[in-house]
């Protein structure tokens, strides 16, 4: 498997003696790949690819027909083509079934393999009914192989059934802000009613980085787990930019027929994550590096707070004292471009004060930036210390529980 990865040609016996020993494995490891270009020729034109290019396109040489660069925490576009035109989303769709996961379960559930999972067309983990495997276990293998088994077992464990589990993925896109987004089922196989966007797959993708395990999840390049039913336990992601590309940490590869290649990739660099969409593109790696590129080379990093910075102090009632300093949860870094000074405001979202006793790292509030006018980005802010409740009341009782001990 570590010759998959490495992509040696060199290794091209060995990989082939490997899938004659697992016939299985060819369905549980389905990489979309660029198709194949003669050494020495260059990507064809996405005219002859019948794919219409605006004349101000700052990327004309992509391939897909539509596409967007985002920056994951403020919003801001980056790059775009034909971003607001409805797609088949293939096997991106999981990333909406992760997010729906992750809100609504927990890691270490144990999560049984119905009958329904089994044996569905499509990339697969292979299980077995009656499987018992761990929520975390089963959506990183979800994210890496593709597994439309996975997402069936995930969906009937939260929901009940598929169908419901889609209706809660299309009402929490809705929520995010993906409008032209519809589900109609957790793993993507082609469905008219099933649809997005690329704009709406790159918000979609820029949320999930705000959840605590998204991006671990989806930045996983190797795994090894005993309920794989194979002689080898290792699996290996579909997605080679997380080795291939620096920062690389996410997200989501996909295809069929009817939604073409179809990648949702993301880096970080210097704090500034980028997550990139193209869907529709037979040149799916060569067309995300080269907007990743883009945007590294044409944004820079601003820095709008460290985690643990003190961002302000609260008032605090009955407490052993009478303020507390609080910080920010986290860092927040946002992509402008390259020699823009944006106006940046920040407004506190705090009550007035708060009742002791507090702990260190309650939320107390938010601190919500603004750039020109625009809200970029919402911080926690967390107590930086314990407060211990205190009064005049408990001072006496105190003094008199000690006293009463000292006489008995």
């Amino acid at each position: 498997m570590r010759g998959l990865r490495r992509r040696d040609l060199a290794l091209t016996g060995l990989l082939w003696t490997v899938l004659c020993l697992c016939p299985n494995l060819s369905a549980v490891a389905q990489p979309s790949v660029d198709s194949p270009i003669p050494a020495g020729q260059q990507l064809p034109s996405p005219a002859s690819l019948g794919v219409k290019v605006s004349p101000d396109d700052a990327l004309p040489q992509l391939t897909a027909r539509s596409a967007v660069l985002m920056d994951a925490r403020s919003g801001k576009i980056l790059y775009q083509r034909d971003m607001d035109a409805r797609r088949f989303p293939a096997s991106t769709t999981k990333i909406m079934t992760l997010i729906v996961a992750l809100e609504n379960s927990r890691l270490d559930d144990i999560v049984t393999i119905g009958s329904n999972a089994v044996g569905i067309e499509g990339s697969s983990l292979g299980l077995r009914e009656g499987d018992q495997i761990r929520m975390e276990e089963l959506l990183t293998g979800m994210m890496m192989q593709s597994g439309n088994d996975a997402t069936i077992a995930v969906a009937e464990h939260i929901a009940g059934s598929m169908h419901a589990f889609a209706d809660m993925m299309t009402e929490k896109a809705k929520e995010i802000g993906a409008e032209h987004t519809n589900f109609v089922n957790s793993h993507g196989l082609p469905d008219d009613r099933h649809y997005t966007t690329a704009y709406d797959l790159a918000k979609i993708a820029a949320y999930g980085y705000t959840l605590p395990d998204f991006e671990k999840i989806v930045s996983t390049s190797e795994a090894e787990y005993d309920w794989i039913h194979e002689p080898v336990k290792k699996i290996v992601s579909e997605n080679k930019l997380l080795w291939q590309y620096r920062g690389g940490n996410g997200v989501k590869t996909g295809y069929t027929s009817k939604a073409g290649r179809c990648l949702v990739s993301a880096a970080k660099r210097d704090g500034m994550q980028l997550v990139a969409v193209v869907l529709d593109s037979p040149f799916m790696w060569t067309d995300s590096y080269t907007m990743l590129d883009y945007g590294f080379a044409h944004a820079e990093p601003l820095e709008l707070v460290r985690k643990n910075d003190e961002v302000t102090k609260i008032r605090v009632k009955n407490g052993s004292r009478d303020e507390v300093a609080l910080q920010a949860s986290r860092d927040s870094v946002i992509a402008c471009d390259h020699g823009e000074s944006p106006s940046v405001r920040k407004v506190l979202d705090i009550p007035p004060s708060v009742k002791a006793p507090l702990q260190a790292g309650e939320v107390v509030g938010q601190v919500v930036y603004r750039c020109d006018g625009k809200v970029v980005d919402r911080v926690d802010l967390i107590a930086s210390e314990d407060v211990a409740y205190h009064t005049l009341f408990s001072d006496v009782r105190a003094w008199l529980s000690g006293l009463l001990k000292g006489w008995f």
